[in-house]
């Protein structure tokens, strides 16, 4: 049986359904694409795997080594690297370990390399116009980025994008992710509402669900 990602279970489908009904409202009224990702992590961080590994395999082998070895180093050492691989598989097996070996600023450049990619992934950029929009939130890491296509920048400045990244993380905090991604999505569809209105015989390009993975 196929494991289900925290990505999946994130959203309840009540929740989905909101969500897919905001994005279709939003889209009714402008050119623009609106899509929602969510995933469990942005990177599988195999740094903070090693690092995490070394620091409390290194850690028990020293508590050991005090305790029943008298600190000799010919214990230590190969302790030391023995510890090193349950301690790893650790980390990888419970990504949400790994947070405190991950530094803000490699947090933040994962998520926005991430957003990048699934933007050209899920087609975002073959757009009317270059009008996509994606709301990225990336779940261990606890970041949203939204990013947005080229012609959207040619109206809309990325301060403005970061404000609904902001709004919607203080939502999830809240307990209140569904609603304050639907009304971020209603104010980013008056935006591009204002900038790139609806004009005849405009087709949805893109799925209004929320993608996993």
């Amino acid at each position: 049986m196929k494991k289900i990602s925290k990505a999946e279970r994130f959203f309840t489908e009540k929740e989905k359904d909101a969500i897919k009904e905001a994005t279709r409202l939003a889209e009714s009224r402008t050119i623009g694409e609106i899509a929602v990702m969510v995933v469990d992590s942005s990177d599988n961080y195999l740094d903070a795997e090693i690092i995490g590994g070394i620091l409390l395999g290194s850690l028990l082998a020293l508590i050991l080594t005090v305790t029943y070895f008298h600190l000799s180093v010919w214990f230590y050492v190969p302790m030391s690297f023995i510890f090193f691989f349950p301690f790893r598989f650790l980390f990888k097996k419970a990504p949400a370990l790994k947070s405190a070996f991950i530094g803000i600023k490699r947090k933040e450049d994962a998520v926005r390399l991430r957003a990048i990619r699934a933007f050209y992934e899920k087609g975002l950029y073959k757009t009317k116009k270059n009008t996509g929009v994606l709301f990225f939130i990336s779940l261990i890491e606890h970041k949203v980025w939204v990013l947005a296509d080229k012609g959207i920048y040619e109206k809309i400045e990325q301060e403005t994008l970061n404000k609904f990244a902001g709004n919607i993380s203080q939502g999830i905090k809240e307990g209140r992710a569904c609603d304050a991604l639907c009304e971020n999505i209603k104010e980013a569809g008056g935006l591009l509402a204002k900038h790139f209105p609806i004009t005849k015989g405009d087709i949805d390009e893109l799925p209004d669900g929320v993608i996993t993975e």
